[in-house]
């Protein structure tokens, strides 16, 4: 079976572009946020994967719940997702249209990891660097792992940063091994 980002990715996408066409990328990122907490409400969630409802019920209840919180565009979508029996992944929908947003507007999400709490200079200057490196505004959280024994690891996109003791440990156990 296909990875749900796989599904969710074409309908981001279609939405993102017709959200750039219309100049409407903040109208698109508070409907699909609606929509998307709509679908992860536990009773909504079990009606959705109900097996016994059918579409047009489905359709007809999802649609009011939204009210005018969606436009006709919006409408569309959510009318689609019901068709091919795709409403649940409308909070990854909205999770790929938000990171398409994001690096359209220059701004990338990185996870920085420490084994210890870090100061707030010393994590601007992590920022600072992470910007030069990649030449875009990152947006960072930090958390504090002590099972990674020191050091720190971080996380942008797909790229991997590992400068921890316990990811050093890992490479020196597979190069022994190898």
């Amino acid at each position: 079976m296909a990875e749900i980002s796989t599904i969710a990715r074409p309908y981001a996408v279609a939405a993102y572009k017709l959200g750039r066409e219309q100049n409407a990328l903040g109208k698109w990122s508070e409907m699909l946020g609606f929509a998307a907490a709509v679908a992860n409400d536990a009773q909504i969630k079990a009606y959705i994967q109900d097996p016994k409802v059918v579409s047009s019920d489905l359709q007809a209840t999802f649609l009011k719940v939204c009210g005018d919180n969606l436009n006709e565009n919006g409408q569309n979508l959510v009318k689609v997702l019901v068709e091919y029996g795709r409403l649940s992944i409308l909070p990854e929908i909205f999770s790929a249209f938000e990171a398409l947003k994001a690096q359209d507007e220059g701004t990338l999400d990185a996870q920085i990891i420490a084994a210890t709490k870090i100061s707030a200079a010393e994590t601007k200057d992590l920022v600072k660097r992470l910007e030069a490196k990649f030449g875009k505004k990152i947006e960072a959280s930090v958390s504090v792992d002590p099972e990674i024994i020191g050091g720190i690891k971080i996380i942008v996109g797909d790229t991997v940063i590992d400068a921890s003791v316990k990811g050093q440990l890992q490479n020196l156990a597979y190069s022994l091994t190898a």
